[in-house]
């Protein structure tokens, strides 16, 4: 992006944000090139933009893959790179392989991030790249319980968002001011979270949260959650989309559809869409996790990504 592009980016911003912006922007040219831990969220979008006017191409978005992460996540991760112009990297790993990772204690994020910038780094090393970046941003230090962070200070993982002072707010300010699509794209933590702690993480339960969140995705829900409590299927619904939910009609569709996909019983909480209600002090729901909302299979397959395998008819609608 040209000097004059970056001008007109930071020029639409307030004069804090465009300078924290700039910031950023020169500590990432400082480098001699970057790989960007990337998931097509809004916060490492905005660390990969800013690379791309740094350094052209000497700078690198890569995302993991693994089963963690819907199949849609990953085809947004490349659609956004695109948009930005930067190249993209994929790289294949299994959370699963990790008996720490899968025993899902309190410390599942920092497996599961240490795991994603070791396989971050082995792929900047084999580009020539010496800096790892991620996401992490001013306010996720705040968010309660962030085990993740502690693999990012171990790895020495390069956050220039965070050392800026960036916040959330001023991370969508940024993305907007350069037309990126993910600008108010919410965050959106790992399918492991919808699994409450002390659970352990399996592809089967994985595969039919993702199923299951699918479903009401094409329903035309945007905030919502399906926990998945050994079988038992906690549906939450943000608050401002609830009255939908208690439609009888809806009870029965959500009914029928995931207890196709393998639940034994479906509920409705009626509390509500939250973050971190399975685990202690708070899911981790920043994107700046190396990529963390990767996911496909081991095989490098999108999980559940035939749709005639998912053992519910999508085509098929309550009535509204």
């Amino acid at each position: 992006m040209s000097q004059d592009a970056r001008a007109v980016g930071d020029g639409s911003l307030d004069p804090e944000a465009a300078a924290k912006a700039a910031t950023a922007r020169e500590a990432l040219g400082e480098r001699d090139g970057v790989l960007v831990a990337f998931s097509g969220g809004v916060d490492s979008a905005v660390v990969a933009a800013l690379a791309t006017e740094a350094l052209g191409d000497d700078a690198v978005a890569c995302t993991a893959r693994s089963e963690t992460l819907p199949a849609a996540e990953l085809d947004d991760a490349k659609r956004v790179a695109d948009e930005i112009g930067v190249r993209h990297e994929t790289v294949t790993f299994s959370e699963l392989d990790d008996p720490n990772f899968v025993a899902n204690d309190g410390d599942r994020c920092y497996h599961c991030r240490t795991m994603r910038l070791g396989r971050m780094y082995e792929t900047a090393k084999e580009l020539g790249i010496d800096t790892v970046c991620d996401g992490t941003n001013a306010d996720d230090p705040g968010e309660g319980h962030r085990p993740g962070l502690r693999a990012v200070e171990e790895l020495d993982v390069f956050s220039p968002l965070l050392d800026a002072g960036i916040t959330k707010a001023e991370i969508r300010a940024i993305a907007e001011s350069r037309d990126l699509s993910v600008a108010d794209k919410p965050s959106m933590a790992c399918l492991s979270s919808r699994i409450p702690t002390g659970l352990e993480v399996t592809e089967e339960r994985l595969t039919r949260v993702e199923k299951a969140e699918r479903v009401l995705r094409e329903w035309g829900f945007e905030g919502f959650r399906v926990r998945d409590h050994d079988g038992l299927a906690r549906v939450e619904i943000a608050p401002d989309e609830l009255e939908r939910a208690l439609d009888p009609a809806f009870a029965d569709a959500v009914h029928e559809h995931l207890t196709d996909l393998g639940f034994e019983y479906v509920t409705l909480d009626m509390a509500g869409y939250r973050t971190g209600s399975v685990s202690p002090g708070g899911e981790e729901v920043g994107d700046g996790d190396a990529g963390d909302e990767n996911s496909d299979n081991a095989n490098g397959e999108p999980a559940g990504s035939d749709a005639a395998d998912d053992g519910a008819d999508l085509g098929r609608r309550y009535p509204r």
